[in-house]
């Protein structure tokens, strides 16, 4: 109860973006735009702050993100299990598919700031920033075998991986900001984990997923429940423990990243099959993700 409790102020965020959204009609381009500025200001000046402030095992780097690719290729490879059942259209199902193994970075570093603080946030932000590009690659293969260039253009192009990126470079030559910049950083972040959330409420949408209820249930037991496991399994050989083991967990039990939907109507998917998805896991994880992280606070 105590984990829930702690939890409770960044679901508490989720659910009044989704009444503003229905109450204060404020339209499609004021939550376009809020989510721009969260996208590629607010939370990279986030992960600057966290990993530059925080010490760094880059020994258990490697294991860390072993087990979090070992995580997701297990999503992807349970995703697949379904296509041999059903008969759904080509671009459905893949729309469809990478919602068993793509997670929301806006919860993962909320969650990692509210259980663990800094140290949380820069050992999440070490897994976003090596995971979005694996992601998105497998994800547009599925959708489009074409899709290459465009592809490699928005990984270049990604705040998260470069804020990552930035915030180690920062980190491992010893540099210590200025008050000044710091107090700067420490605004933004601030900022960025309550506009994060209440546009991942924003984006709910619970109507969709005729005709697909199968499939969806079943990647949505695979999202929130059996990838958990399998990066317990996975960190438990790799001797991971503490910070580590906890992050890469809650990693694994994380819902679907609204950038899913963004993805499949942008080439020709099923956009609300998808959106379906990401709403049933969000809501899913706010009894899910307090479930494990009791579990690991044994």
């Amino acid at each position: 109860m105590s984990t829930a409790l702690l939890l409770l102020p960044d679901f508490a965020l989720i659910l009044l973006g989704a009444g503003i959204r229905r109450w204060m009609h404020l339209g499609d381009h004021f939550w376009n735009g809020v989510e721009k500025l969260v996208y590629f200001i607010l939370f990279p000046a986030l992960l600057i702050n966290a990993i530059v402030k925080t010490r760094l095992d880059l020994a258990a780097a490697l294991p860390l993100l072993a087990t979090a690719f070992a995580a997701m290729a297990g999503g992807m490879l349970l995703g697949l299990v379904p296509r041999l059942f059903t008969r759904l259209p080509a671009l459905t199902y893949a729309s469809m598919f990478q919602c068993a193994y793509r997670f929301n970075s806006y919860i993962a570093l909320a969650v990692a700031g509210m259980l663990f603080g800094a140290p949380g946030i820069a050992t999440m932000g070490l897994i976003v920033g090596a995971a979005v590009p694996f992601a998105n690659l497998v994800s547009v293969w599925m959708l489009a075998r074409h899709g290459e260039v465009g592809l490699w253009r928005e990984v270049a192009r990604n705040p998260l991986i470069w804020g990552t990126a930035t915030g180690f470079i920062l980190n491992l030559a010893g540099f210590v900001p200025p008050a000044p910049l710091q107090a700067f950083l420490g605004r933004l972040a601030d900022a960025s984990i309550a506009l994060g959330l209440i546009t991942v409420g924003a984006a709910l949408r619970l109507d969709g997923a005729a005709g697909v209820k199968v499939f969806a249930g079943w990647l949505v037991a695979v999202k929130l429940l059996v990838l958990p496991l399998i990066a317990i399994g996975v960190a438990s050989l790799l001797g991971l423990s503490g910070l580590n083991f906890q992050i890469v967990v809650l990693f694994a039990a994380l819902p679907t990243a609204s950038s899913a939907y963004i993805l499949a109507m942008r080439m020709g998917g099923d956009g609300r099959s998808v959106a379906w998805l990401i709403s049933a896991t969000t809501l899913g994880s706010m009894l899910t993700l307090p479930g494990w992280a009791a579990w690991l606070s044994r």
